[in-house]
């Protein structure tokens, strides 16, 4: 078993860098408290850190992650209350003004769920529920892809699970309300680890279109031409 000592000396290597060059913003949020303007729900996947990919300073972004970023339907918030009581934390006391929903490219969440196996123990039985909630997503897929290599089929429902869970945030009255209200945007993101591109859903278009294009790339096809279908 590998010990734990890189970790240690990385917060080490903080103390000495990040903390020593950053003390007033530390200061600040110690005597103000935090007021992010933003809650991002992200995938709890090891190789996607939303604060290292958006580059942000503690204090700018209230951070919820889960297996494949999933939201839950408000008639399923306290059987999967530790997300739900996290965006009502971020929405309703601290008043953040933007949720994001951040997928990704190779999310193991999303293939367990596109392969449909039948949970052999209890640990997968408690992943099966949870991925449940992006069962429209897979069928759709299914409905809409047919024959596709599995490959498009999964990216294509890494997206349509960002799109279920924008829909599911909207069944939350308290959400609904500060969206019809303007005080609250909700945003779709896929980061495309295999490109290093940045995707927004634009409901205009119904499509995944690059926000933030990779311009080492020189103009090579665009990953927005695999659309997510239409949940």
């Amino acid at each position: 078993m590998r010990d734990v000592s890189k970790f240690v000396q990385g917060f080490k290597r903080f103390q000495h860098h990040y903390l020593g060059n950053h003390h007033t913003l530390f200061d600040r949020l110690l005597e103000e408290g935090q007021r992010p303007r933003a809650l991002m729900i992200a995938c709890c996947d090891s190789r996607c850190d939303p604060a290292l990919l958006t580059d942000c300073d503690p204090g700018d972004m209230f951070v919820v992650r889960n297996v494949a970023n999933l939201v839950p339907p408000h008639v399923q918030a306290t059987f999967f209350a530790a997300t739900s009581s996290a965006m009502a934390f971020a929405v309703r006391n601290l008043e953040v003004e933007h949720v994001i929903v951040m997928g990704h490219a190779r999310c193991g969440g999303i293939r367990t769920l596109m392969a449909n196996r039948p949970p052999e123990c209890d640990e997968e039985e408690l992943i099966a529920k949870w991925l449940g909630i992006a069962a429209d997503a897979r069928a759709q897929v299914l409905q809409e892809l047919p024959g596709k290599p599995e490959e498009i089929q999964t990216q294509a429902c890494e997206q349509a699970a960002i799109l279920i869970s924008l829909e599911n945030l909207l069944s939350y009255p308290w959400i609904r309300r500060r969206v019809e209200e303007g005080s609250l945007a909700l945003h779709g993101w896929y980061f495309d680890m295999e490109r290093g591109e940045l995707l927004q859903y634009r409901p205009a278009t119904g499509r995944f279109e690059v926000l933030v294009p990779n311009l080492n790339l020189h103009g090579e096809a665009s990953f927005e031409q695999i659309v997510a279908p239409g949940i």
